[in-house]
């Protein structure tokens, strides 16, 4: 992986509307560099939940799974980009699924800047400067949205109007997606359950 592709996304946080022009329009966006980004959120939010100072973590030790969080993030993001890709196709939107994900991934930079460090200081911050720490990471998620709107404006060339209408059809085209495959799954339960009862009772009758 060459220099430039590591250095870029930090011109990305910084300088939004050239960055992720030049990401889409001059091909320095990197899908090497989205796996890197994302595996660097995965490990941001398993670190906090594991070695956060007690003052600000309150998550019982018993119910963490680093499976699960590795999961739901990867879950989401893949999410995001497809129902993104998907409602914007319908709308005229620019964007590939390709810079859709180079987009949401080098908006969340902010995340893996901010809250490694964090994690570190909240084990050494007292009650009254445990505020440092949710004020950073406060100021990571909005950095991150804010990047996100700018590069979904970008990719798909649209108007700020247009862009916050398409990102919360983005956000009802997940939830609609998460709804059927909560109900295909009730189906397929009930479907094993079924099979399962009659092989039971066929069992249960010779």
């Amino acid at each position: 992986m060459k220099k430039e592709d590591l250095t870029f996304p930090l011109h990305v946080i910084v300088h939004p509307f050239d960055g992720f022009w030049d990401m889409k329009y001059e091909n320095k966006g990197k899908l090497r560099v989205v796996a890197l980004i994302v595996a660097l959120v995965i490990g941001a939010f398993i670190l906090q939940k594991q070695y956060a100072g007690f003052l600000v973590n309150f998550i019982d030790p018993r119910t963490l799974n680093s499976l699960s969080d590795i999961t739901q993030i990867l879950f989401a993001f893949f999410l995001w980009s497809i129902s993104n890709w998907s409602v914007c196709t319908l709308v005229e939107g620019e964007g590939k699924l390709k810079d859709i994900m180079m987009a949401t991934a080098y908006s969340l930079v902010p995340i893996v800047l901010i809250y490694y460090p964090t994690t570190l200081l909240s084990n050494v911050l007292t009650q009254e400067e445990s505020a440092f720490y949710y004020l950073l990471n406060s100021i990571a998620l909005i950095w991150s949205v804010c990047l996100l709107i700018v590069g979904m404006m970008t990719v798909h060339q649209y108007k700020v109007s247009k862009t916050l209408v398409t990102m919360f059809l983005t956000i009802l085209m997940a939830a609609v997606v998460i709804f059927l495959m909560m109900l295909l799954y009730s189906l397929f339960q009930q479907i094993i359950d079924f099979a399962a009862n009659i092989y039971t009772e066929l069992i249960f009758r010779k």
